[in-house]
Formats: structure tokens, C-alpha cells, sequence
């Protein structure tokens, strides 16, 4: 396979003549807009918008995830030089991504934040595209969802976690990433029956009637047949998939608020994603990355890999219904 020219190339977030194609910049230098998409608020045309969430507000123990879209743009200059590898295509090259920029919301008036996000959701929505939304702690899946529900109705949700997310609360002025899933809930904005959590190993009372599949069960059973069982449950169902980068053991991701040992392993994240191409999905996103937690980088470069597969499975199922 041919590769571009680096040093030919820079700053094709702002400068790309087509946004089709892949990039062959310095993957050091230049601009660094989501897998190096051009940088636009132009939605027509779009298939799926990349849109950062620089929030945080009560993680439960180490701050920082408002940086974490900064990092996994900068992690993913690493890879739009090539398609990805094993899919078989390049929703690069053939459909039109773009890098929405993040949402602007007044850090003061932390009140206000919930409403902010849901509309900025409801814009892209709006003009037809799709969404991954790079996080920002996990509180911000809740107004996501509520712009989602209200153009799809209650949408199944495939939840990669180390927790549930579902310690009660019905306070609806509380903002807190561990309430968030409970809330959805509550608020019907989660088809329970057909919505699933995978990678959990803390106590939860009450799922609410959401499936869960353990970090044992996935230690246990293997990543394919979790895949498997993950696709019973979903089935062609719209769905949404939120990817808490907790779900890795922090062997492979430090650099998270909440880490919690035995958990999943990027093998086995990789194989499940893959096994899932298919599902009718409308949208996910990427929390979480704390990057001051990792000097490193190896746990915002897991978030940008797994924000391609995400991309990836939203762009199967674009080819499957033979367009956006």
C-alpha cells in the first residue's frame, strides 16, 4: 500500500481541498482535529460529526477528563495515514467526516451545561448526521441521549463500564457521572429490555432491567461470544454506544478518574467491537480520558482507536442501509 508524502501535507484540518480521503501529514506537527478531519460547523452533507465535551464535574475521585477530547484528537493523528486495519473499508476516504469543534457552554453556570449539550446535540442531529462525542466525564451521555430520544424515541445502549452508572438519584438538579444511566432510565429515554452493560465489577443494586455482562463473564465466555450475546439483546434495534474508557483494566488505561482493576483487556475490546459490525447504530461516544493520569499517553491512544471502531461500526451500518 502506498503512503502520502509527509511533510507535504499540514494542517488538513483547516486546509484539506476534499473531505474524502486520508491524510499524510507529520503525525508530530499540524492541526489536530479528530483523524486529522477538517475542522467545520458546515453540516450538510455530513454523515457523522466528531464533536468534543471538555466536561467534568464530580468524577468520583481523580479530575481532568474536561482535557480528554484535547488528548484523543492529538492520539489519533497516529492513524488516518491508513484505513483501518481488518474492516475491509475506509470510512475516511468514503464517507464525509468531520471535526465539529467542542461545545462552548459557560463553565460558571454549571446549571446551564445540561441544556447546552442536548442542543448542541439536537444541531447535528438536525441536519442529518451522526454524532461520536469525545468526552468529558460519563455525566454527559445523559443530554446526549435526551437529543437522541427525542429523533429516534428510547434507544437501546450498549455501555462499556467499570461501574453502572446507576446509584439512585431522582434529584433531576444533581450532575453526576454516577447517576447518569439511572436517570436515562427513569426519564425513558432507554429501551431497559434491549440495552446492555458490559465490563461492570462494582455493586449495583438495581439495574432497572438492563442486561449486564461482567468483567468475569467476559473473562469467562471470551470476547466473541460476549459479541454474540451483545447482538441477541440489541438485535436491529436503534442504538447508541457509550465506551467508558474505565472498561479497560488500567494496566492498559491510567489515565481515567475512576480506575478499577480486572478489567477488560484491549484484545478482547477490539474482537467485541469488530463482532458487532451490523448493529443499527446511531451514535456513541468516548468518556473519560483523563490524561493528566497518564504521562504516557496509552490510554488516549486506546480512546482514539476505539472512537475509529465506533466510527467504523456507525459507517457499516450507513453502507448497509446504502447511504447515510
Amino acid at each position: 500500500m502506498a503512503f502520502g508524502k509527509p511533510g507535504i501535507e499540514v494542517d488538513s484540518a483547516f486546509t484539506r481541498p476534499d473531505p474524502l480521503g486520508l491524510s499524510f501529514e507529520n503525525t508530530f506537527g499540524g492541526a489536530t482535529s479528530f483523524l486529522r478531519r477538517s475542522y467545520t460547523k458546515a453540516l450538510r452533507g455530513v454523515d457523522l460529526a466528531v464533536t468534543g465535551v471538555p466536561f467534568d464535574q464530580a468524577t468520583s475521585h481523580r479530575p481532568g477528563t474536561r482535557l480528554g477530547p484535547r488528548a484523543l484528537r492529538e492520539a489519533s493523528s497516529l492513524q488516518p495515514c491508513y484505513p483501518p486495519y481488518g474492516w475491509g473499508f475506509d470510512p475516511l476516504t468514503e464517507f464525509d467526516i468531520v471535526d465539529y469543534g467542542d461545545l462552548a457552554f459557560d463553565f460558571a453556570r454549571i446549571q446551564d451545561f445540561p441544556e447546552a449539550l442536548r442542543a448542541h446535540i439536537a444541531t447535528i442531529l438536525g441536519a442529518g448526521a451522526g454524532t461520536l462525542v469525545l468526552g468529558g466525564d460519563h455525566y454527559i451521555t445523559l443530554p446526549i441521549l435526551r437529543a437522541y430520544a427525542a429523533k429516534f424515541g428510547p434507544l437501546s445502549v450498549i455501555q462499556f463500564d467499570a461501574h453502572s452508572d446507576m446509584w439512585p438519584d431522582d434529584d433531576p438538579a444533581r450532575i453526576d457521572h454516577g447517576t447518569m444511566m439511572y436517570k436515562a432510565v427513569r426519564e425513558g429515554l432507554v429501551a431497559p429490555e434491549t440495552s446492555v452493560q458490559v465490563g461492570i465489577r462494582t455493586e449495583c443494586a438495581d439495574y432497572l432491567g438492563l442486561s449486564v455482562i461482567d468483567a468475569f463473564e467476559v473473562h469467562d465466555i471470551g470476547p466473541k461470544a460476549v459479541a454474540a450475546k451483545l447482538r441477541e439483546i440489541v438485535g436491529r434495534t436503534p442504538c447508541y454506544l457509550s465506551f467508558d474508557i474505565d472498561a479497560l483494566d488500567p494496566a492498559f488505561a491510567p489515565g481515567t478518574g475512576t480506575p478499577v482493576w480486572n478489567g477488560l483487556t484491549p484484545n478482547q475490546v477490539a474482537v467485541i467491537l469488530r463482532q458487532l459490525s451490523g448493529i443499527n447504530m446511531k451514535g456513541g461516544d468516548v468518556v473519560e480520558v483523563s490524561p493528566g493520569y497518564d504521562p504516557t499517553g496509552v490510554t488516549a491512544i486506546m480512546g482514539a482507536h476505539v472512537g475509529m471502531e465506533l466510527i467504523c461500526l456507525y459507517c457499516r451500518g450507513l453502507q448497509e442501509k446504502g447511504g447515510a
